[in-house]
C-alpha cells in the first residue's frame, strides 16, 4: 500500500452566496482541475439566523450534480418540476440537475438557531449534461454507519467502505463520499483507489495527514510552497487535497478528528463555468442562459 502525500492544504475562505447567506468555501470558482469530477465545496455553518435565513432563493443548475449533507438545523427544498421536501439532520440529497432545474434551498436553524451543513458540486461528463433531472432524497436512518475496534465511525453516504455501501448509487464520477470520525489519539489508514482524485474536509478536531515519512513540498493555500512533512496538523475548516496513492492515514489529534473524505475519478474534459451552469463549451453556456431567459430551460417535465 502506498500513502497518498499532501499536495495543498486548503483554509476555507468566507464567502456570501444565494440571497446573503454566510459561509465558508473550500474550494471552487478557479482552477478545479486537481479536484475532478468536483467543482467546489461549500460549508455552511452558523448560529446567527440572520446570516442563513435569506437561503437560496429559486436559481437554474445545468450540466451538475449538487449534494447537500445537514449535520444540523434543516433545509427546505422544492423546484420547477414540482419536487420538494425537508432535509433534516443527518439527511443527504444529492441532486443531478442534468439538463436543468430551477429550484430554490431555504435553511432554517434548530431550536437553538444553529445550522451546518455542507454542499459538493460534482460535474457531469459531456455525455449526460442533458440527461433528465434526478432527485436522491436519503434519510439519515437510511444512510449505514460502521464502527471499527479502535471506535472510528464512517457513515458511508456513497461508495463502501468495510463492507458497507451507501444509498447514493447511479453516480456518473463512481464517487466515495463518507463521513469520518476518528477517536482522540488513534491512527487510521483508509483505502482510495488509485485513478481517483481524493481530498479531506476537516470539520472537528484535529489531526495529521501522513506523507510517509518524507517531507514535501506542500502548497498552502494564502502562504505559498513550504517545506512540510506528515508532522503539519490541519484543524476545522481545513481541506487537505492528496496526491495519487491508494490510501489515506491520519494521526487523531487529542481531541479526535472529523472529516469529509471524498474521492472521484476524473472526468478530463475541458469545463466551461459561470455560476450554477456548467458546460464543456463556452458557446453550451451561452446557449444555457439564452434559455432561461427564453424561459425555454427546462427540457424535461
Amino acid at each position: 500500500m502506498s500513502i497518498r502525500p499532501i499536495k495543498r492544504l486548503i483554509k476555507a475562505k468566507p464567502t456570501i452566496e444565494g440571497a446573503g447567506v454566510h459561509l465558508r468555501r473550500a474550494f471552487g470558482f478557479g482552477n478545479t482541475q486537481d479536484f475532478d469530477p468536483f467543482l467546489l465545496l461549500d460549508d455552511f455553518r452558523n448560529d446567527k439566523p440572520e446570516d442563513y435565513l435569506a437561503g437560496f432563493p429559486w436559481h437554474p443548475h445545468r450540466g451538475i450534480e449538487t449534494i447537500t449533507y445537514i449535520l444540523s438545523g434543516e433545509v427546505e427544498h422544492g423546484d420547477s418540476l414540482g419536487n420538494q421536501g425537508v432535509l433534516e439532520a443527518g439527511d443527504v440529497q444529492w441532486m443531478t440537475a442534468g439538463s436543468g432545474i430551477i429550484h430554490q434551498e431555504m435553511p432554517r436553524g434548530d431550536r437553538d438557531g444553529k445550522m451546518h451543513g455542507f454542499q459538493l458540486w460534482a460535474n457531469l461528463p459531456s455525455s449526460l449534461k442533458m440527461t433528465a433531472p434526478r432527485y436522491q432524497d436519503v434519510q439519515s436512518a437510511d444512510i449505514p454507519e460502521v464502527v471499527d475496534d479502535d471506535g472510528t465511525k464512517i457513515r458511508v453516504i456513497c461508495g463502501s467502505v468495510w463492507g458497507a455501501t451507501g444509498p447514493v448509487d447511479g453516480i456518473a464520477a463512481e464517487p466515495q463520499y463518507i463521513d469520518v470520525s476518528v477517536p482522540p489519539g488513534k491512527r487510521k489508514s483508509l483505502s482510495v483507489e488509485t485513478r481517483r482524485h481524493a481530498f479531506a474536509y476537516v470539520f472537528g478536531g484535529s489531526g495529521k495527514f501522513s506523507n510517509a515519512s518524507t517531507p514535501q513540498n506542500v502548497r498552502t493555500e494564502g502562504v505559498g510552497w513550504a517545506d512540510t512533512a506528515a508532522s503539519e496538523e490541519v484543524d476545522n475548516r481545513s481541506l487537505v487535497l492528496f496526491d495519487s496513492g491508494d490510501e489515506v492515514t491520519v494521526q487523531a489529534g487529542e481531541r479526535g478528528i472529523r472529516f469529509l473524505l471524498v474521492s472521484g475519478e476524473p472526468l478530463q474534459e475541458p469545463v466551461a463555468w459561470r455560476g450554477p451552469i456548467v458546460m464543456n463549451t463556452q458557446e453550451e453556456l451561452r446557449q444555457a442562459f439564452a434559455e432561461y431567459g427564453a424561459g425555454t430551460f427546462l427540457k424535461h417535465k
